[in-house]
């Protein structure tokens, strides 16, 4: 049973919506700046990939301000924008047809931490009451799920970067006979008790020029720059999207998932594994491959890797690469789903985007990195990979549809 992607929403540092984030990705404008939400002064890092035009009053009932973290903001925003773009009304749905499937790496960090203000300085009769789910990871599966009424089957993913391909991945019960899934993944966490989570990962970028400061592949690679948003996708059985006029961007072809070894163990990274199970689900080899989509997390190590991976089943500079997450920031949950959107327009638009700022790559890696401009060429299969903190690995294979 095939599964395409009907629908989508984007909420990106540069950009609100699919197209705009297209375009603004086209022309390699990045959304990354100094962090504004507090003043960093004083902290190790101080970039980081920032939304800056959404108003929540514009997309949102005013019930639900109260109720809600800003990575639920999002969400909310971006989903229905995935179904709208795919001209769904949730209202004529079978009652039990539609599933809920979304990742989250942080929680409702803004939120809670301000109610946690109001418990030590003030008292709990000044906690909100909706502080007993507004922090929680599955918040965002429910409130979609509440406001547009759908009861089909509901989860959450929690792998960091990974994790918004795994809700992709899971959103296959497509092929399980539901007919149609909302999925995808958002975050946001940049208050500063979240800033400093970020950072005491240690692989965050101390760099103060946006220029600079997250440069995967190359032999300057000195951390990442932390982003905020993700993409919200709607997975529609291809027969059913047929039978009411739908056009697809594209199908879900193939996904996987793998767990890195324990560190110091002699067996190898399983990012190689992903990508072979995931070739396999979807039935192709990996000379089949036309472009893909990187992890890139910016960090020497981790960039090597995973450009050996790629070498070793594409061959040297085998395959076009490309991480256009250099212009948003790793977004976490929401940066696998993010990078869907760009393939699947890649597929259709027949255009790579760059890896912008990344300049000098690594000669050993031996990748085909494209950097600087567009590329333009036919494509028709494309590979996205994520990898989170603590072993996550993920892969998800996309292709081109006709009809």
């Amino acid at each position: 049973m095939s599964t395409w992607v009907t629908g989508m929403g984007v909420v990106a540092p540069n950009g609100l919506g699919a197209d705009d984030h297209w375009a603004a990705t086209l022309k390699g404008r990045h959304g990354i700046s100094r962090l504004s939400r507090f003043d960093p002064t004083g902290y190790p890092a101080e970039l980081a990939g920032q939304v800056l035009d959404f108003d929540a009053t514009e997309h949102l009932p005013k019930r639900l301000l109260p109720q809600t973290d800003v990575s639920t903001r999002f969400a909310l925003a971006a989903a229905a924008w995935a179904l709208a773009d795919a001209e769904v009304d949730p209202a004529e749905l079978p009652e039990y047809g539609t599933g809920v499937i979304t990742s989250n790496a942080t929680g409702g960090f803004e939120f809670t931490h301000r109610e946690f203000r109001k418990l030590w300085a003030q008292g709990p009769e000044f906690v909100s009451v909706y502080e007993s789910f507004a922090w929680f990871y599955a918040v965002n599966t429910g409130q979609i799920s509440i406001r547009h009424g759908l009861r089909g089957p509901g989860s959450v993913l929690v792998a960091e970067q990974a994790g918004g391909l795994d809700a992709v991945g899971h959103g296959g019960a497509v092929r399980n006979g539901t007919p149609m899934v909302v999925t995808g993944g958002v975050d946001s966490s940049f208050d500063p008790w979240g800033w400093v989570s970020h950072v005491s990962s240690g692989r965050v970028s101390r760099a103060t020029d946006p220029g600079r400061a997250y440069l995967p592949f190359d032999v300057a690679a000195n951390g990442y720059v932390p982003g905020e948003g993700g993409a919200i996708l709607l997975l529609e059985d291809a027969e059913s999207a047929k039978a009411r006029g739908a056009t697809g961007y594209g199908e879900i072809a193939g996904y996987a998932a793998t767990f890195d070894p324990a560190p110091g163990s002699e067996r190898p990274p399983a990012l190689r594994r992903a990508i072979e199970l995931a070739l396999a689900d979807a039935e192709l080899r990996p000379e089949q491959v036309d472009v893909v989509f990187a992890d890139a997390a910016g960090v020497a190590e981790l960039d090597a890797i995973e450009a050996a991976a790629i070498r070793e089943l594409f061959g040297p500079s085998g395959v076009p690469v490309t991480a256009p997450k250099t212009m948003t920031g790793r977004l976490y949950s929401g940066g696998g789903p993010l990078d869907l959107v760009a393939a699947l327009l890649a597929i259709r638009d027949g255009v790579i985007p760059p890896t912008v700022h990344t300049a000098e790559p690594v000669p050993e890696h031996q990748l085909d990195l494209v950097t600087g401009d567009p590329r333009h060429q036919q494509l028709g299969t494309a590979l996205v990979l994520a990898r989170g903190k603590w072993g996550f690995n993920s892969a998800v294979v996309v292709r081109g549809v006709t009809g």
